[in-house]
């Protein structure tokens, strides 16, 4: 016990934001590792090398059929909700705006560096030379591998620092990367859009990250944790991004054909089933039936993330509404009672509300996908079809339908256990008071790692100034 104090003595000192030398260190030793790994394992796969003409020769294949061609389109739409839609989604804050959006882009630009390694070293190596050879869904991957991470990040928002936000980032890419592997490869479990591979293990690694970081003095930045009209329309532009380019990041690694066109048409219906429960809820539980902008930037966002899983099989139209409508239901619910409840009795300071968004939606993907796989018949889907869509093919030909259903609720267990038990390994190392983070008083707010803008002085001037002339011009009408 009188260790344990000590630490948390240790932990809780008074708190230094200046990252002068700890940010530029980290940076610059961690870019130049990237370089020098790269260097060492990294090389083009032959449809993106110039020894792709004399392959595209030996197979008799045009250039057409280069996956470049089938996979960029959507590569794009995943980068623009890395980038834009997880970044603008977390400026609700009315003073963290630089760092949602800033601290989004560094955690992607060098997350997305480590994951093409890591996911390299399981997936993509070659034994004959002992290279990684990547191509356009390896980066497509990449961001799958970063969009975890960011999730994470989502439930500690304006309460680290960027040296935190590194560790987490480096630790949560590699923790990652094993458990896909498990999951995918060992388990042979399906996963196409990520429920439980990216939502479920990114929900729970962040929210196990965040409670044992728990600031039991935060009230202390309430005034900051809150948001503002501007701020909140910014978080809309990232909602409507996500939203739109869902049907692409559930679909973007599917088989080509009709894997592809089906996780398509199902997550374009899930998505759209949420927003009508999310505004119906919403306004059911808010006096006088008002919205609530929080619902709405996120709730509906949460089919997309349910049938994820499930989302390249035949999981029927009308399956597809009903996973979105209730999703939209349990996921608006949570924002309205869970969140609240945690951080009062489980110490859970979720900030963006991620296990509203990601983890309970990630875990409905599981279980979705779980008893749609058993649930598979060949009546329903054809001999050929069915080995396509689970990939019953060498060691796993002779796997039943129900068996993949048991294994696909194997999948989840592992998505939970790596992220809650790599979160608080993860969280235990960035309690040590070393890394620069803001102190309870000064939490979602930009000034202590971003330079302040003139602006707002610039806007306050002239409007003092015209407050003092109107005064004078009062009391000279007055003395007239």
């Amino acid at each position: 016990m009188g260790a344990a104090q000590s630490f948390r003595e240790l932990c809780d000192r008074t708190k230094n934001t200046n990252v002068r030398l700890s940010l530029p260190a980290v940076c610059i030793v961690w870019q130049t590792a990237m370089i020098i790994l790269f260097g060492v394992f990294i090389r083009y796969n032959e449809e993106s090398d110039t020894h792709w003409v004399e392959y595209r020769k030996e197979n008799n294949l045009s250039d057409i059929q280069n996956d470049f061609y089938f996979r960029y389109p959507s590569f794009q739409d995943v980068h623009v909700m890395i980038f834009v839609g997880f970044g603008f989604l977390m400026t609700f804050l009315q003073r963290y705006s630089f760092g949602a959006v800033g601290f989004n882009f560094l955690i992607a630009a060098f997350g997305l560096q480590w994951a093409l390694l890591m996911q390299g070293w399981f997936h993509s190596l070659d034994y004959t030379d002992g290279k990684i050879k990547i191509g356009v869904e390896n980066l497509i991957n990449a961001d799958f591998c970063v969009a975890g991470c960011l999730i994470a990040y989502g439930a500690v928002l304006g309460k680290v620092s960027p040296v935190q936000l590194l560790v987490l980032t480096l630790f949560g890419i590699t923790l990652f990367a094993v458990e896909e592997y498990i999951i995918l490869d060992l388990i042979h479990a399906k996963d196409a859009g990520g429920s439980m591979v990216i939502h479920t293990f990114g929900g729970y690694y962040g929210l196990s990250i965040s409670w044992m970081l728990y600031r039991p003095n935060l009230d202390q930045s309430n005034r900051l944790q809150s948001s503002v009209y501007h701020s909140d329309v910014f978080a809309m532009i990232g909602t409507l991004f996500l939203w739109m380019f869902w049907p692409s990041f559930n679909s973007a690694i599917t088989d080509h054909g009709d894997g592809q066109h089906r996780a398509a048409i199902n997550t374009y219906l899930a998505l759209a089933s949420t927003v009508l429960t999310t505004v119906a809820v919403s306004s059911l539980f808010q006096k006088h039936g008002k919205l609530d902008m929080v619902h709405i930037q996120n709730s509906t966002l949460a089919g997309g993330v349910a049938v994820g899983t499930a989302a390249e099989f035949m999981l029927m139209p009308y399956g597809s509404l009903i996973v979105g409508f209730c999703c939209g239901i349990i996921s608006t619910l949570g924002y309205i009672f869970l969140t609240p409840f945690m951080e009062k009795y489980l110490k859970i300071q979720d900030t963006c509300g991620i296990h509203n968004l990601h983890a309970m939606p990630g875990v409905i993907g599981g279980i979705v996908g779980a008893i749609t796989a058993a649930a598979a018949t060949e009546s329903v889907y054809g001999a050929e079809g069915l080995r396509n869509t689970f990939d019953f093919e060498g060691e796993f030909a002779d796997r039943s339908t129900s068996k993949q259903g048991g294994h696909q609720a194997a999948g989840l267990c592992v998505a939970i256990c790596f992220g809650v038990g790599g979160g608080i390994l993860v969280g235990f190392i960035l309690r040590l008071p070393i890394w620069g983070d803001p102190a309870d008083d000064n939490c979602f707010n930009d000034e202590p790692y971003w330079e302040p803008t003139t602006e707002e002085c610039q806007n306050q001037q002239p409007s003092l100034s015209l407050h003092g002339q109107t005064t004078k011009m009062i009391a000279l009408s007055q003395s007239m």
